[in-house]
């Protein structure tokens, strides 16, 4: 069997929160799609994961800050690793248009 899709199919209609669904999973690694629409996190509230995270914008745009005060402004194509233990948030993403996030987490 060949699992097949399309990350850009079945967007699901905006909800109160950002909607993640695995894409795959194997051994210690999971991929999945993240869509934003609007969402940020709330004030005060940092992911502190501990894998490591490989995250790209698809489509949209966003905003991610990091603990210190670094903020990397993210359209399509655009990527950054995050080390486990990170402390970081979205601080915005594109309340018009859906943000589809490609996300790969993995130990390190």
């Amino acid at each position: 069997m060949h699992p097949t899709g399309n990350i850009f199919q079945n967007i699901p209609p905006r909800g109160s929160d950002e909607a993640f669904e695995d894409l795959l999973r194997g051994q210690g690694f999971r991929v999945e799609r993240i869509v934003s629409q609007g969402h940020a996190s709330s004030q005060g509230f940092w992911y502190q994961q501990v894998e490591a995270e490989w995250v790209m914008v698809l489509r949209g745009s966003a905003r991610l800050e990091f603990e210190g005060g670094t903020v990397h402004q993210m359209g399509p194509g655009d990527y950054v690793l995050i080390p486990p233990q990170v402390r970081h948030r979205v601080d915005w993403t594109d309340p018009a248009h859906p943000t589809v996030w490609l996300a790969f987490h993995f130990p390190s």
